[in-house]
């Protein structure tokens, strides 16, 4: 894709220009973003998801037995029969990883690296429904579906913003409303991080919410920390070498400090292991138990693609890639496994190839590392047979 080229999606503007201007800075509110748009799924559809057990679905209803009431899927089949005729929304996730025709959308966001996407998630509401006035901490486009919403975009929020004693919703309890939009089938409203909205369904209505993931910073330190200890020795500890004697026993000398802070850099400072830590949590997968393999020997793989078979991404693998010093580095779904630098186009080729067959695949079946990794990936599970 080239940068420089403006795009649709972004209302004309360049991937550059979006990036330089917009991106977690300010919100941009694109007119027809996808013109002509239509929704893959109608809403019977989407709330017949909401009735599978293995689909994340919620239902908020703003005037329930409590306000703002919450509930969680799998529904009955009865649920839709007994809500109110307006005031409340259906909000289902990770719809991508079972529509394909979702899944199709997120290929307009290829100028931003798809590792950081999240997922789409699809929310329909009744006149008047939305979810209260709130803040994510993330980026998120808001691309119009099926009918109107109006949204109100209002102030830069943080851990402090006040909030409305709710379990489970997290509900600004001021909001100071600025602008105002109603968004059309097409349409799409860019939100940076903490940049409080609301949205109110004017009819029937079905909004594609494309989130990214954003690792807190407690999140970093919590879970690289974990990861780092793994390869410390127990034996690797705290070191005064060299103590002069102390005038009181019981104060903490600043030297101590400059001891500790030499101990965490050196290991914190390992960018290989660092790079090893992010490229597995960020390709974890949302739902690791669909993430099943398939017991397959070299020779097998090798007859089945002979015989003209395709293999795809499932589509709830996570993958990436990246450089270390002559290696390479592949993420597959929380894992990761170091290679040598001549498979850098079969890397570009699993992460992005819409299907794998024996055309795009037959240069790499020929290196034993590279005929090794396509079948580790489908014993792994990130990769799976298309009749599957």
């Amino acid at each position: 894709m080239n940068a420089d080229s403006p795009l649709q999606l972004l209302g004309g503007l360049t991937a550059r220009e979006f990036l330089r201007d917009y991106w977690q800075k300010k919100p941009l509110l694109i007119r027809q973003a996808i013109p002509d748009f239509e929704s893959p799924l109608t809403p019977d559809e989407l709330a017949g998801l909401s009735l599978e057990e293995e689909i994340e679905s919620r239902l908020v209803i703003e005037h329930g037995e409590q306000p703002w009431e919450l509930r969680r899927g799998p529904f009955a089949e009865d649920t839709y029969q007994n809500l109110p005729e307006r005031d409340w929304t259906l909000l289902v996730q990770a719809v991508d990883q079972f529509i394909p025709e979702v899944a199709e959308l997120l290929e307009h966001f290829h100028f931003l690296p798809s590792w950081r996407i999240d997922d789409v998630m699809i929310s329909f509401a009744a006149p008047g429904g939305g979810v209260g006035p709130h803040f994510d901490n993330y980026d998120v486009f808001l691309l119009q579906g099926y009918g109107q919403r109006r949204w109100r975009l209002g102030q830069m929020c943080d851990g402090d913003s006040a909030l409305l004693e709710h379990a489970d919703l997290r509900i600004l309890a001021d909001f100071q409303g600025s602008d105002e939009w109603v968004l059309e089938p097409g349409d799409m409203l860019y939100l940076p991080p903490r940049l409080a909205h609301f949205g109110t369904a004017e009819d029937d209505c079905m909004t594609y919410s494309i989130g990214f993931r954003a690792p807190s910073a407690a999140e970093v330190l919590t879970h690289f920390t974990d990861f780092l200890a793994q390869f410390l020795a127990d034996e690797e500890r705290y070191s005064d070498a060299g103590q002069q004697p102390v005038s009181d026993p019981y104060q903490i000398q600043h030297d101590v400090l400059e001891r500790l802070k030499a101990l965490l850099a050196e290991h914190m400072g390992d960018e290989r292991l660092l790079l090893t830590w992010f490229g597995q949590f960020m390709t974890e997968p949302r739902y690791p138990e669909r993430i099943a393999g398939t017991p397959i020997e070299e020779q097998e793989l090798l007859d089945a693609l002979a015989q003209g078979a395709l293999l795809i991404r499932n589509p709830s693998a996570r993958l990436a890639w990246s450089e270390v010093d002559e290696d390479l580095l592949l993420f597959a779904s929380g894992n990761s496994r170091l290679l040598p630098g001549n498979l850098r186009e079969l890397l570009r080729t699993l992460c992005a190839a819409d299907a794998l067959h024996l055309e795009n695949l037959e240069p790499w079946l020929r290196d034993d590392e590279g005929r090794k990794l396509v079948c580790e990936l489908v014993k792994q599970g990130s990769l799976e047979f298309a009749d599957e």
